[in-house]
């Protein structure tokens, strides 16, 4: 009995964990994407990015992700790519749908602002 309880705790904690944000820290986040070793994926939308966004980041936005037939091209698969939106939410979207593309891609809780203030650089936009 404990055994299939155990199990079961396994089976649904696996079939949630890609429903979460990741844990890597900003800083490795940061250095990652400085380095080109990663990438920095915007998917708020295009009236959102002209606002303002970060330097780093490449827009692709949930809107047009959840119409795509296939993975964007500027959109890597040889490296991590770490998902922002503003608060986390579209992230996680976005995130399942760029894993069914096979992209390592990973949701950022934190979003555009406080992304920001973590020394990810502005590009004030327009």
């Amino acid at each position: 009995m404990k055994l299939l309880l155990l199990l079961s705790v396994l089976v649904t904690a696996a079939m949630h964990a890609e429903e979460t944000h990741t844990q890597d820290s900003l800083d490795s986040i940061r250095k990652a994407v400085t380095e080109n070793k990663a990438v920095l994926l915007d998917v708020r939308e295009k009236e959102e990015w002209d606002a303002g966004h970060l330097k780093s980041a490449k827009l692709v936005p949930l809107s047009s992700l959840k119409t795509a037939a296939s993975a964007p091209a500027d959109v890597p698969k040889d490296k991590p790519v770490y998902v922002h939106c503003r608060s986390g939410k579209r992230s996680l979207v976005a995130t399942e749908i760029l894993k069914k593309f096979g992209i390592d891609a990973r949701a950022l809780k934190p979003g555009y602002e406080e992304l920001s203030q973590h020394g990810f650089e502005k590009d004030a936009g327009k």
